[in-house]
């Protein structure tokens, strides 16, 4: 104890002791990951993503929905958002504000679109994450209304808790979890902590989640339950369908398909609002005029994200791949946008990878072409040198070069924005 003290003592007089002698006021810069503090604000700043600027109508009811019953609601509700119900994934493990109703016979439902993600508990509240522009992560949760009861939706300010933490890089942003659940639904163990996207390997993805449509040969950590005992942890199998009854879901699957596209939007968007924050805290700090340092810190953001788009690291399908499921296809292909040739980065190749042509379709989303010019211009640049067949770079080299040209050719013509000569 007393040792404690003296080194406590000593550290105070060395800190007494530098700003003694420091040529001015110590100033602590500022952090982008201080996302309720300047220059960031984030309960202070009005949003403009596209639930925000549908809540009005809803909470009107100028928003028509089906009250008949929960399950109507929420499909009316989807349908309203354009977000598939075929998106569809089932969560038993309690990693949610409403972990009192969640279990194994009563899991938690997503669903997602290109902006918006969707939670709903039966018995429980709506969740809502809603992508925006400059704040990333804008968390609603609302109870769902009795007969023509009206909506009051409540901007939650707990999910930061788990939203804005290491997991997500300390901006609002997605979190997956996978964790081996006990039989209540309470954590025993956890995988791929801190870390999102396509990256991590399926071995270690969907512990709490049920999955179907996955081929036998796949290893990963959904349908699990996991028990104690004094020889250690064993895990049983929970067969989807066995401990609840789909019929109560908008949908009959939590299919394997939509869960590998979210963890990569997952990763994406994480990638992304990071280099928001940091944008904006290097901005303020250096008065509009970034200097050298932040210019090149912002310049590797840009490649970083990149790197992503082109899908760099992706961790392989199982052999024999993934078939997914029909209905999910179906929605998500719906805005797919062709070249002259008929290809799109939406088409899937399913056998060893995700995709045919491996450029995400999240260019085309709200978040990326709203990011800052310097963060998006950043990453046309780079996007131009990775698919260079004139000067290949050795960093790209899993990419053959019939596919860099197609890649090539959809973004030429589906972007109005790329720089001249691109």
């Amino acid at each position: 104890m007393w040792a404690t003290s003296l080194r406590l003592v000593n550290a105070a007089r060395l800190l007494a002791a530098v700003l003694c002698f420091a040529p001015g006021p110590l100033v602590l810069a500022a952090s982008y990951k201080d996302v309720l503090k300047s220059p960031h604000h984030y309960f202070e700043r009005t949003p403009t993503d596209r639930f925000t600027r549908l809540k009005d109508n809803l909470e009107s009811g100028r928003l028509d929905l089906d009250r008949s019953n929960e399950k109507t609601f929420v499909l009316s509700l989807l349908k309203a958002l354009e977000i598939p119900a075929s998106s569809q994934m089932l969560v038993f493990s309690t990693t949610s504000l409403q972990l009192s109703l969640i279990s194994p016979s009563n899991p938690r439902a997503l669903y997602f679109s290109d902006d918006l993600y969707l939670g709903y508990v039966p018995g429980g509240r709506i969740e809502i994450v809603s992508l925006d522009a400059d704040l990333g992560g804008i968390f609603y949760i609302f109870d769902i209304p009795k007969s023509a009861s009206p909506i009051r939706i409540e901007r939650s300010e707990r999910c930061l808790k788990c939203h804005a933490s290491a997991d997500t890089g300390y901006v609002p942003g997605l979190v997956i979890k996978s964790v081996l659940p006990g039989p209540t639904g309470g954590s025993l163990d956890a995988f791929r902590q801190e870390k999102s996207g396509h990256e991590i390997p399926l071995d270690q993805r969907f512990g709490g989640w049920y999955v179907t449509g996955a081929p036998d040969s796949m290893k990963h950590w959904g349908n699990l339950i996991g028990r104690l005992s004094p020889q250690g942890t064993s895990t049983y199998r929970m067969p989807p369908g066995k401990q609840f009854d789909f019929a109560r879901y908008p949908a009959a699957t939590s299919d394997i398909l939509p869960q590998l596209l979210h963890e990569h939007q997952a990763g994406f968007v994480n990638r992304a609002v990071e280099a928001i924050y940091r944008t904006r805290t290097y901005l303020d700090s250096d008065h509009g005029r970034l200097t050298s340092e932040h210019a090149a810190d912002l310049d590797q953001q840009a490649r970083l994200i990149t790197r992503y788009l082109l899908f760099a690291g992706e961790a392989p399908l199982p052999a024999g791949g993934v078939t997914g499921d029909k209905s999910y296809k179906t929605d998500f292909l719906k805005d797919r946008r062709p070249n002259p040739a008929g290809k799109s980065l939406k088409d899937f190749d399913l056998r060893t990878r995700l995709f045919a042509h491996r450029c995400s379709y999240l260019i085309y989303s709200p978040l990326f072409q709203s990011l800052p010019a310097v963060i998006k211009q950043g990453v046309y640049r780079h996007l131009g040198l990775a698919l260079s067949l004139q000067r290949p770079d050795k960093e790209y080299a899993y990419l053959p070069p019939a596919e860099k040209q197609t890649i090539h050719s959809i973004l030429k013509a589906t972007l109005n924005d790329l720089p001249p000569g691109w």
